[in-house]
């Protein structure tokens, strides 16, 4: 691209060529005298555009600056009298390609490089009011295709919906974590339709994991009013109102209501709350019977609704897909009790999977750890009647809880030995791996599971056949984030799209089921990019 760039600016008369113009208009006796100084130019031109067509020496734009300065055949450069032969003559600048092919060039360069190509001429500038350029630009560079009709039906131009709004707001597209203390979020902001609308993902009512999630408005950005972009809130249930979006730096950016009053409901605070929590719990206060559960929902409310919409959002990555990944990384809707539905994004890291959650509640917050699997520890299951007992499944999660120790331990003493014994323990399989792997390479595609007796589900229907089980551990704390610890427990991996983990120390089974929707402008550049998020999540909450 920016080979193509070079070659069009010196075809076109920028740089050394307009200097060439410039002696064009002297006496013939001076530019017989600067002759050497013009050849020499010329033939420095000739080889990088020729190297550009891939043409050989001498059969491409004639010799001399005259040439590059789109003099054509009839002007006075050496080039032209020498290919002097039957057939139509070699453009000498891009200024003598017809105007439709000139089109298609510019449509093909990318959006943020056109506005200084409009300044390099008047045909330049002319050509680039095509609405066919533009029109290509916003396709694909933001997806739209019929929605532009539309547009141009009302008269807003795709060269003005580009300029004003598509590249404008093109940083805020993609995936955002909203800072609302230990609750978090999931916002994504797409260009949807004829707006740029940041949709507000919220997980299916408890404890209905396996439903697809639901989508609210907080935000839409468009151009139907005066010819410019337009923010406006969509918090509330009193329709669009005035707002303001505000970059504060780098991967974060700040939404503002200007009108907060359109979020107040005519019955007051109860109101609010008995709307709110139908909307977000699918139930009212009565039907949830469980006091706690009360309290946790109450604490909810109170704490998110004082936002009013107006948040900071941080930028967060999709986990990047290797080959070697035991399924698909992506986002997961989990159940956590009586904390209801939370999201959560599952990576893998070398021998490593972790759940990092993007909602969170008073004990975990968002952005913490809440998984952590250790894929060389395979774990096999025993026939579905010892399956039954919790002693059993204790048992074997405890075993190999208690090898990880002693195998932590070992590295801790094996450090401090010299560099080549630390090397070798490196190298060398986890205590215990050497017997466990082959078991699980062994295992049969799928097995029976069921919940040992006395565990807690959410969920009375679950996967009744697995693929494998690891080892792994959770992470549990007291309100407030006081006292976390990792506790061990297993994963189960039930087919690409679900798993759960049971929780030992909290007799507990959490089932995840897989985010399915299409999320755009949400790819990490890098795995490096991805880790440093994953531990700038964990600060914000921390």
């Amino acid at each position: 691209m920016l080979l193509r760039m070079a070659v069009c600016a010196r075809l076109c008369g920028v740089g050394q060529s307009r200097r060439c113009r410039r002696r064009q208009r002297h006496s013939q006796a001076d530019q017989d005298s600067d002759s050497d100084m013009e050849m020499e130019e010329g033939e420095e031109e000739e080889r990088v555009v020729g190297k550009a067509k891939d043409e050989p020496d001498g059969s491409g734009i004639g010799g001399g600056c005259h040439s590059s300065c789109g003099a054509g055949p009839s002007g006075a450069g050496s080039g032209a009298s020498a290919s002097g032969s039957a057939g139509p003559p070699h453009p000498q600048s891009l200024l003598d390609l017809p105007p439709e092919l000139l089109v298609e060039i510019f449509a093909s360069l990318p959006g943020i490089a056109l506005p200084n190509l409009a300044l390099v001429c008047k045909k330049f500038r002319q050509i680039l009011n095509t609405e066919t350029i533009w029109r290509r630009r916003c396709t694909e560079e933001f997806g739209m295709r019929d929605d532009l009709r539309k547009m141009e039906i009302v008269g807003i131009s795709s060269r003005d919906l580009y300029v004003k709004l598509l590249h404008p707001y093109r940083h805020i597209l993609g995936l955002w974590q909203p800072d609302i203390g230990p609750y978090g979020g999931l916002l994504n902001v797409v260009v949807d339709g004829l707006f740029i609308i940041g949709w507000m993902y919220l997980p299916p009512h408890d404890p209905r994991v396996e439903d697809p999630m639901r989508r609210r408005p907080l935000f839409r950005i468009h151009m139907w009013e005066k010819n410019k972009a337009t923010v406006e809130c969509m918090y509330g249930h009193k329709g669009p109102h005035k707002g303001d979006i505000q970059t504060v730096k780098k991967d974060e950016f700040s939404t503002k209501c200007n009108q907060t009053d359109h979020h107040r409901m005519p019955g007051g605070r109860q109101e609010e709350f008995r709307t709110w929590l139908e909307e977000e719990w699918g139930r009212t206060l009565e039907d949830i019977f469980h006091e706690h559960m009360q309290e946790l929902i109450l604490m909810k409310f109170i704490y998110t609704s004082q936002y009013d919409n107006c948040l900071t959002y941080r930028r967060i990555y999709l986990p990047p897909c290797l080959p070697s990944d035991l399924l698909q990384p992506g986002l997961f809707k989990g159940t956590y009790g009586s904390h209801g539905l939370e999201i959560i994004m599952l990576s893998f890291h070398g021998s490593k999977a972790k759940a990092t959650k993007l909602t969170g509640d008073p004990n975990v917050p968002a952005g913490q750890l809440t998984l952590e699997i250790d894929l060389q520890r395979p774990v096999r299951l025993p026939d579905l009647e010892q399956q039954r007992s919790m002693e059993e499944l204790s048992r074997l999660v405890l075993g190999v809880h208690e090898e990880v120790q002693r195998a932590s331990q070992s590295q801790g003493v094996q450090a401090e030995a010299a560099e080549s014994e630390v090397e070798a323990s490196d190298s060398a399989p986890p205590a215990g791996a050497e017997d466990e792997e082959p078991a699980a390479a062994a295992a049969p595609k799928t097995q029976a599971f069921v919940l040992p007796l006395g565990v807690m589900a959410r969920n009375e229907v679950y996967p009744r056949t697995c693929k494998m089980c690891f080892y792994g551990t959770g992470l549990i704390a007291g309100h407030g984030f006081t006292s976390p610890e990792r506790t061990p427990g297993l994963f189960i991996l039930f087919d690409d799209d679900r798993f759960g983990f049971i929780w030992l120390e909290l007799k507990s089974f959490s089932l995840y089921s897989r985010l399915t929707d299409q999320l755009t402008h949400a790819q990490a550049p890098s795995m490096q990019r991805f880790e440093n998020m994953l531990r700038n999540m964990q600060s914000w909450t921390s």
